[in-house]
């Protein structure tokens, strides 16, 4: 699906009551089934600019269009609804449920698309991450690395239309975070899925082919924000 942000802004209040304006998005969008990676520094708004695009923050003006159905103005319930139907989010925290294992989060994962559980693919792609003899542990028996894999693993078996990745690979070593990357971008290629990642790395930024830089669109950036230099536009 395609993703078009238009006029996007979102601000905060600081806590001594000052508005911090995070978001000044004039335009930006991604074709379907293109593949981009977002470059960032800390604190630059990588992560509430894929929220706005989830929809799961609204922001304060402004329109997000996925495969061509406007979301802004959805009511919650049915922008939820949207959003477990079509898009997968790789969040930077997990959010995997304790209580279950690798498995039973993948496979909860699935339950909120519209599509039946399939745990032969839920089993399939947490082998593909390097998980085939993890899948009965659960969060707390596992790494931080091995945690971050489960939740490629459980946006990705739940098959979107649009994937989202919030440093999806920075918790991981060299190896698995090779895994990680291709697993995605094959997955996506295979299926025409759109991926947006957020990375602050040169590495993996260096897979894409095509790599946008947040603070030459996003007008909020600020001054003090450190220039992100590959060679790439």
């Amino acid at each position: 699906m395609s993703l078009i942000l238009n006029q996007i802004r979102k601000a905060y209040v600081t806590p001594t009551g000052a508005e911090q304006v995070i978001l000044d998005i004039p335009a930006f969008s991604l074709d379907q089934g293109e593949q981009v990676a977002l470059v960032g520094t800390s604190g630059s708004g990588k992560t509430t600019l894929l929220n706005v695009a989830a929809g799961i923050t609204t922001p304060d003006s402004g329109t997000v269009t996925v495969g061509g159905v406007e979301i802004t103005r959805m009511l919650e319930p049915v922008r939820d609804r949207f959003r477990s139907e079509r898009i997968g989010y790789v969040f930077q925290t997990f959010n995997l449920l304790g209580a279950f294992t690798a498995l039973e989060n993948v496979l909860l994962g699935m339950s909120f698309s519209s599509q039946p559980a399939n745990r032969h693919l839920a089993i399939e792609l947490l082998g593909r991450v390097g998980l085939g003899d993890r899948l009965h542990y659960r969060p707390s028996q596992l790494s931080v690395g091995q945690q971050q894999r489960v939740s490629v693993a459980r946006a990705l078996a739940k098959t979107p239309r649009l994937l989202l990745a919030d440093e999806p690979t920075a918790n991981v070593d060299g190896p698995n975070q090779q895994a990680i990357l291709e697993l995605m971008q094959t997955t996506c290629r295979e299926n025409n899925v759109t991926l947006l990642l957020v990375t602050h790395t040169s590495e993996v930024a260096s897979q894409f082919s095509r790599v946008e830089r947040l603070a030459n669109f996003n007008q909020a950036a600020t001054s003090t924000s450190t220039p992100y230099s590959m060679g790439v536009n």
